[in-house]
C-alpha cells in the first residue's frame, strides 16, 4: 500500500525558516503531480506549491518567494523548504501525490510560527 510521510515541522519564530519532507513509499516517476497543501483551523486547505515530473512549479501567491518546493527522486522525497516564516503561515501541511485521477495523501504535520 502506498505510504506518503511528512517530517519537518515545528515551532519556530516569525522569520525563521523550516524544510518539510515527504517519503514515498513508491517512485516519484509514478506521480504526475506533487504537492503539498496545508489547512488552518477554521480555514479552508489551501495548494501551497506543487512540482510535475519534469520538475515545473508553482506557488500560491501567499508563499510565491519564501517557498521552494523540489523533489530528490532517488530519495522518493519531496520538499517544501519554507524561509521568511510568517504567523498566517501556521498550519498543518500535507503533501499529495497525484497519479492519473487519483491523489494519495500523508498524514500531516504541524508548524506553528510564533510571532
Amino acid at each position: 500500500q502506498l505510504q506518503l510521510v511528512e517530517s519537518g515541522g515545528g515551532l519556530v519564530q516569525a522569520g525563521e525558516s523550516l524544510t518539510l519532507s515527504c517519503v514515498s513509499s513508491e517512485t516519484l516517476n509514478t506521480f504526475d503531480l506533487m504537492a503539498w497543501y496545508r489547512q488552518a483551523p477554521g480555514k479552508q486547505r489551501e495548494l501551497v506549491a506543487k512540482i510535475n515530473k519534469i520538475g515545473f512549479t508553482d506557488y500560491s501567491d501567499s508563499v510565491k518567494g519564501r517557498f521552494t518546493i523540489s523533489k530528490d527522486n532517488t530519495k522518493n522525497t519531496v520538499y517544501l523548504q519554507m524561509n521568511s516564516l510568517k504567523p498566517e503561515d501556521t498550519a498543518v501541511y500535507t503533501c499529495g501525490n497525484r497519479r492519473w485521477s487519483t491523489y494519495y495523501w500523508g498524514q500531516g504535520t504541524q508548524v506553528t510560527v510564533s510571532s
